[in-house]
């Protein structure tokens, strides 16, 4: 049997489509965070632009009160990055991804944590934040006292990628954003941490959210290794395609799979969007391999703007004026600077707005 290759272009539809990027979703904001097998969130206000352009008529109180009320969380898992999850998924994830948590610490911080001991490390801070909330320099001073001739930094790196944490609001909320205070997941969510998510499940959950993909995409989404088993056991309930270059992906038999030529409108994307991040090869959202930025900030006001499904420009929000900066012209200005209006509306409401188009980067 032949198998049948997938362009690029099918590959970003594929991906467009599950990211809820063709076509804005009629969807609560929990029930799309946890289609999308979470949000990336270092920067605090970059998951309402997220949602928004993924969501029909999105608004910040949408995020913003199930963030308050903990039923979803902020916290460090796929890939050892901030991502925005339910706290059903949070509770469920941890222990699976723990390995990648634990693994990114102690490459970071080998030469720091030799001849510590990381149990009694995790089980001081355990027994610091079932006090009550602490900063990452709450905790770096606290444990110091007991640890005087360590790295205090590492210290309190080494209980947030030990331990199943929270980041608790008001961080998060539009607008209110202050330090970064930390909480036991469970404790902060009122659950315990389940067994964990099975790895045969973790890879449908990913390849509904982003697939057709490869096993080597999978592993860079999650940060796991050694996948390759679990795709070969789900090779049964799964449907294979190859791509350009001949490598095998794996898709759920039942996934949209839209025609390649369906239109893309533009979708402006906060820094560092799951849907740039997700694969190893990222031509299909990525055609000339440019870096996907990450400026300092709370988030919300830059990002990364995609034309007809590919990341061909950044923008930023200074004053009143949104800044749409390309390396070469961009087709569909209108589409893009009536999109643009949309966005600043919702990040400045009430206000006269100026779109600009520049070429550089």
């Amino acid at each position: 049997m032949t198998t049948e290759i997938l362009s690029p272009r099918a590959l970003n539809r594929a991906t467009l489509a599950r990211q809820l990027l063709l076509e804005r979703a009629d969807l609560p904001a929990v029930t799309a965070i946890a289609r999308l097998a979470g949000l990336q969130a270092q920067a605090p206000d970059s998951s309402y632009v997220g949602l928004w352009s993924r969501l029909r008529d999105f608004e910040v109180d949408e995020l913003a009160k199930p963030l308050a009320a903990r039923e979803v969380v902020r916290s460090t898992l796929m890939r050892g990055t901030v991502h925005l999850v339910t706290a059903e998924d949070g509770l469920a994830l941890w222990p699976t991804i723990k390995p990648v948590v634990e693994r990114g610490f102690l490459g970071h911080y080998s030469r720091e944590v030799a001849g510590l001991d990381l149990a009694a490390i995790a089980e001081a801070g355990r027994d610091l934040l079932t006090r009550g909330h602490r900063t990452r320099a709450e905790i770096r001073s606290a444990l110091a006292d007991r640890w005087p001739d360590a790295d205090p930094t590492t210290l309190a790196y080494a209980v947030n990628s030990l331990l199943p944490l929270a980041h608790v609001t008001p961080r998060g909320l539009w607008g209110r954003s202050g330090p970064v205070a930390f909480s036991l997941l469970d404790e902060w969510v009122g659950a315990p941490i389940t067994d964990g998510i099975t790895l045969d499940d973790l890879v449908l959950r990913y390849l509904a959210a982003f697939g057709p993909a490869t096993v080597r995409d999978a592993q860079v989404w999650s940060g796991l290794t050694k996948l390759k088993e679990v795709f070969e056991r789900l090779r049964p309930r799964l449907r294979t395609f190859a791509d350009a270059a001949g490598k095998e992906l794996f898709d759920l038999p039942d996934a949209p799979r839209p025609d390649p030529e369906t239109p893309a409108p533009p979708r402006f994307l906060p820094e560092y969007d799951n849907v740039l991040l997700s694969h190893a090869d990222r031509v299909r959202v990525i055609p000339d391999g440019r870096r996907v930025p990450l400026p300092p900030g709370p988030g919300g006001r830059k990002g990364t703007l995609l034309v007809d499904g590919e990341f061909l420009a950044i923008w930023a929000i200074e004053g009143a004026t949104l800044t749409i900066e390309s390396r070469k012209p961009l087709r569909d200005q209108d589409s893009i600077a009536e999109e643009g209006l949309r966005l600043m509306e919702f990040v400045m409401p009430g206000q006269q707005h100026d779109i600009r188009f520049g070429i550089g980067g």
